[in-house]
């Protein structure tokens, strides 16, 4: 199964057709977008991508596409988040993913909400903790061992770090790992950055694939899509997940 997480920045529009050539490049099954706000977008990559199955509502973050049929799909709103997050299950694969997209700006404050956003999901998703599910996404948060030249960020996310502490706080996804789960593409990759933000400039890994500590095996490989097109198409990078899941 091929799983591409992308942000399309400000819902896509205007940008149907070099979104739909990159997700038509990449081959997927399932596509979870981050900033999908504008459902005509959406329905339009639908049909453009020939994936038929789809889901989105306006000033929403998260929407799908699908090849394959889906059994369940919903969003949760948990207290405090400022997204929903969306829960797809596809049809007759034991699997549930999980996209989201977390509170942005880089600032001790925004890390401090990021954190309580990780908290509040993975309480909701406990449920479902015997169940393979990962969970896809822009978290919007850098990991805790990854390097960063904040001389690269524009002069008043720079402003906002010094008077927040000056220095940039990583909780959000240090709660992650803390809470039993893997970050896979750094867990593949001990060595490669994986930066797929922004286009223009890439030196931040802000969009992460997380599987629980006992479904190590569920995903197989990850790639940042990096091309002409896709430095087109949005201000990130999508990635491509490719999964083994187990059927009903």
């Amino acid at each position: 199964m091929r799983l591409l997480s992308y942000n399309i920045w400000f819902g896509g529009k205007r940008r149907e057709d070099l979104l739909a050539q990159a997700i038509r490049q990449a081959r997927p099954d399932l596509v979870v977008f981050q900033e999908a706000i504008h459902p005509s977008v959406v329905e339009k990559l639908a049909r453009e991508t020939e994936l038929p199955h789809w889901a989105s509502r306006p000033q929403h973050s998260i929407g799908f596409l699908s090849r394959l049929p889906i059994a369940h799909h919903a969003w949760v709103h948990p207290r405090g988040s400022k997204h929903p997050y969306l829960e797809i299950v596809p049809e007759g694969l034991n699997l549930r993913v999980v996209g989201l997209h977390l509170t942005a700006r880089f600032s001790s404050w925004n890390e401090r909400q990021r954190e309580r956003e990780v908290n509040a999901m993975l309480d909701c998703l406990a449920e479902h903790a015997a169940t393979p599910h990962l969970l896809v996404g822009d978290f919007n948060a850098l990991a805790p061992d990854e390097l960063l030249d904040p001389s690269r960020f524009p002069a008043w996310i720079r402003a906002l770090i010094w008077i927040s502490g000056r220095k940039v706080t990583r909780e959000a996804v240090s709660a992650m790992l803390s809470r039993g789960y893997l970050d896979c593409f750094r867990t593949l990759y001990p060595a490669d950055p994986g930066h797929t933000f922004p286009v223009w400039d890439p030196h931040l890994r802000l969009d992460y694939c997380f599987v629980p500590s006992a479904c190590r095996g569920l995903v197989t490989s990850m790639q940042v899509l990096r091309d002409d097109l896709t430095r087109r198409a949005s201000d990130h990078f999508p990635v491509l997940i490719e999964l083994e899941p187990a059927r009903h």
